[in-house]
């Protein structure tokens, strides 16, 4: 019984294929629309994720000052390595804490120049970020106490002061001094904020305060948390002794902030869910102009065919044969229409995927709620033509011409 109406229902829509095509065409749109939308989405999250993962793990960031908004902090006195120190010797749980501090310099070697981020820090930097050496080595003991004219550079600023020739052994001018490149960092890529994260140099913090800044301050303290242990405890750890170690009361406000890389990671991951769901929304209205299609193209071939009708309910069909019928030509037509959305949306994902560069990410779930919604948008929109052709009256569509 089904498969012979499943038949009739596509032995109808051979007749007619154009027609058929322009029908489902806006079931085609919106079920590639929203296929891609959350494919695209997914994609970008999960990169933001990686991207920040990159940064560090577990990484938690106490900078001077106390957050008001985005991009905006009140000022406040800055850190010393001390306090670095003692955040390493007092707060369980911490797998490495690197004081940081940054300036932007202008780096040259020969008659090549490039203005970058010099950061001052020490070998516990590598490991909170992240980062790895590429070649050459990290700094020695006697470099790091006594202030070395040493350095590390990062891919950028090797490719813009070396080409492709050898950087390792060479010097550069920082400012008003030279330093050597003892070692060259790995290439990271962007940030999920755009930055580029091979665009620096690294120095010893103590050659960093001799050097640049001319004095002892720390800009920033790093932290990476042990696997598996709560960022949450660490952070409030920390703030407990960074108040007591800059002398703030009870009813004192903070004068620092310390910053979980989670909370980064959750807010813009949010930010990338709620616009997906925001897009795949937009594109879903296409399926309900499909639905409309179908259900206008539907009523046009109830009209064209009611002598049809009327024969077949002459001759002994039941009402609800005939509402099988129609109805099965409506979900038949939505169905192609969202196996066509469907493969254009996954061929158009891997394509964009490209050429946004975020990865493919293949979400089952979504295709099979996707072709399971074009399917019912037929049931919905066919139904009310279906009945309509049901309950002719087999004497009145006889006579129709």
């Amino acid at each position: 019984m089904i498969g012979n109406t499943i038949l009739l229902a596509l032995r109808e829509i051979r007749r007619n294929v154009l027609r058929s095509f322009l029908t489902i065409l806006g079931i085609v749109i919106g079920v590639g629309a929203v296929i891609t939308m959350v494919t695209i989405g997914g994609g970008a999250t999960l990169q933001v994720r990686q991207q920040i993962a990159s940064l560090g793990s577990n990484m938690l960031i106490v900078s001077a000052g106390k957050r008001m908004g985005p991009g905006q902090a009140s000022s406040a006195a800055l850190f010393k390595e001390a306090d670095a120190e003692a955040i390493d010797a007092e707060i369980s749980d911490i797998a490495a804490v690197a004081p940081v501090t940054t300036q932007s310099l202008k780096a040259i070697s020969g008659n090549q120049n490039w203005s970058t981020s010099v950061v001052g820090t020490d070998n516990r930097y590598l490991r909170v970020t992240s980062r790895v050496l590429r070649t050459g080595r990290s700094f020695n003991d006697g470099e790091r106490r006594g202030g070395a004219a040493v350095c590390l550079l990062g891919e950028t600023v090797k490719k813009k002061l070396f080409g492709s020739q050898e950087a390792l052994g060479e010097r550069i001018r920082l400012q008003k001094f030279s330093c050597e490149v003892v070692g060259l960092l790995e290439g990271k890529g962007q940030s999920s904020m755009g930055m580029d994260q091979d665009d620096l140099v690294v120095i010893p913090l103590r050659t960093f305060q001799r050097r640049v800044s001319g004095n002892q301050d720390v800009s920033l303290i790093q932290i990476s948390v042990r696997e598996g242990a709560s960022t949450d405890k660490a952070k409030k750890d920390i703030e407990r002794l960074m108040r007591e170690r800059r002398h703030l009361g009870p009813s004192d406000d903070d004068n620092f902030t310390v910053m979980d890389m989670k909370e980064i990671t959750n807010m813009l991951t949010g930010t990338t869910t709620i616009l997906t769901a925001l897009l795949s929304a937009v594109a879903a209205v296409s399926l309900l102009v499909g639905g409309i299609g179908i259900m206008n193209i539907m009523l046009v071939s109830v009209t064209e065919r009611t002598r049809e009708i009327g024969i077949r309910l002459a001759i002994g069909a039941l009402e609800r044969e005939v509402l099988t019928q129609f109805l099965v030509e409506a979900v038949v037509l939505s169905s192609f229409g969202g196996l066509i959305g469907i493969f254009l949306a996954l061929a158009g994902s891997v394509w964009l995927s490209a050429v946004l560069h975020v990865p493919f990410v293949f979400n089952g779930g979504i295709v099979l709620v996707a072709f399971l919604f074009s399917a019912l948008v037929g049931v919905i929109f066919g139904y009310f033509p279906a009945l309509k052709a049901a309950r002719l009256d087999p004497i009145v569509a006889l006579r129709h011409e």
